[in-house]
């Protein structure tokens, strides 16, 4: 028979314990089993090395900054009731939004469907800017899909290196090219699903391609017109599909691909993120400013 503790052998065994009377200490361990320690012990583990992989430095505190501001501005949208936008007032964003930016293009240098479309790869987390610098030595070594899905790995990778996350890019672009050659000829497709059926290929990326090659309208919904489509109220969706599917019906359809890009170069030029310039919007007397928390 196991001893009892000094504490507990001053206790009557019969006395009940009275309300709100602090219970007697344990003897150390009696209370806790074997499992619960070990899965205690593994949880703290757990968030040790959580902490250690997230880093404490700025670029982490940053990042978990943008992180918080990005779960609040989804969960006021998803809270706030937007009520479908009004035809005179989508038509009236459509017109200050063209009269504003009347020469609205891609930034991406290309002269033919298949830069255009290796180009658009290339821009994913990257400048337009910074892709048109590597573009042309990458297409005077490669000319066509065929070249490209046959070129040496460790080359392609060099040459995009400056564009960022170059090993997925370099993948996606020979298992692209690969898929044009085998099934298209090498030429580029001029439909949504035949692009999108190629490997390394999305709809934002397939948008891109039939809007500015082919003159097929086409709504591309980056990060500036994922942004601004909540922004200005013309949905609440969050998701870039979702999102594409409901501008659908309130953009007219001959302006799909204008339409993008108007919403990017004011996404760039104006309606930041965090801080967008309301006071030199042309939208403002329009806009209902869906998760602002800020502007200049």
């Amino acid at each position: 028979m196991p001893r009892k503790s000094p504490r507990a052998r001053r206790k009557p065994a019969g006395e009940p314990r009275l309300p709100g009377k602090r219970r007697p200490r344990a003897t150390p361990g009696r209370g806790r089993t074997a499992r619960s320690s070990a899965a205690a012990r593994q949880a703290g583990a757990r968030r040790h090395a959580l902490k250690g992989a997230r880093g404490t430095g700025a670029a982490a505190i940053v990042r978990d900054r943008k992180a918080a501001t990005r779960r609040r501005a989804a969960v006021g949208a998803r809270r706030m009731r937007i009520a479908p936008p009004t035809p005179s007032r989508a038509a009236k964003l459509f017109e200050l939004l063209a009269r504003a930016y009347p020469d609205a293009h891609t930034a991406l240098h290309h002269e033919n469907p298949l830069q255009l479309l290796v180009a658009t790869i290339l821009s994913a987390q990257c400048t337009d800017e910074r892709v048109n610098l590597v573009t042309p030595a990458l297409f005077a070594r490669f000319p066509d899909a065929a070249a490209l899905a046959g070129a040496d790995r460790a080359e392609l990778e060099g040459l995009i290196r400056s564009t960022g996350f170059y090993r997925n890019k370099a993948k996606a672009i020979q298992s692209c090219c690969a898929d044009l050659v085998a099934h298209h000829g090498g030429q580029v497709p001029q439909t949504l699903e035949a692009l999108t059926a190629l490997k390394g290929v999305g709809r934002k990326t397939a948008n891109v391609v039939l809007g500015n090659a082919f003159g097929i309208p086409g709504l591309v919904v980056d990060t500036h017109v994922q942004r601004l489509a909540l922004r200005l109220g013309l949905t609440r969706e969050t998701d870039p599909v979702k999102i594409e599917f409901a501008l659908m019906p309130i953009v007219p359809r001959e302006t799909w691909s204008r339409f993008s890009h108007w919403l990017i170069l004011h996404g760039r030029s104006v309606c930041a993120a965090r801080k967008p310039r309301c006071s030199a919007c042309t939208l403002a007397p329009h806009c209902p400013r869906i998760g602002v928390t800020a502007s200049s």
